[in-house]
């Protein structure tokens, strides 16, 4: 089944790529049909951004590979959507 969408928690460097040219970079990629990316946190070397990338068949080793080549480090996948219909919710903390 293809992935729909990717929720993915990831470090970039303050300097290099924009996040501008990043959305576009990941964007581009075969099968993606949007792209948010959140900054959730900052420092002085770094910023923790959330990153939503929606489609009809996103390829993750496309998005690692492009995201390491700008720095970039994942640490963590918080979604997945994958299959025919996008399931919408969340499961309840207890």
């Amino acid at each position: 089944m293809a992935i729909r969408r990717l929720v993915l928690d990831v470090l970039k460097p303050i300097r290099g790529t924009s996040l501008v040219d990043l959305a576009e970079k990941v964007a581009s990629l075969e099968g993606i049909e949007g792209v948010n990316i959140s900054v959730t946190d900052m420092d002085v070397e770094t910023m923790g951004l959330m990153i939503v990338i929606e489609g009809t068949n996103i390829n993750f080793e496309e998005v690692k590979q492009t995201l390491e080549n700008q720095g970039c480090a994942i640490h963590s996948i918080d979604e997945v959507v994958s299959g025919t219909k996008m399931v919408e919710g969340r499961v309840k903390e207890k």
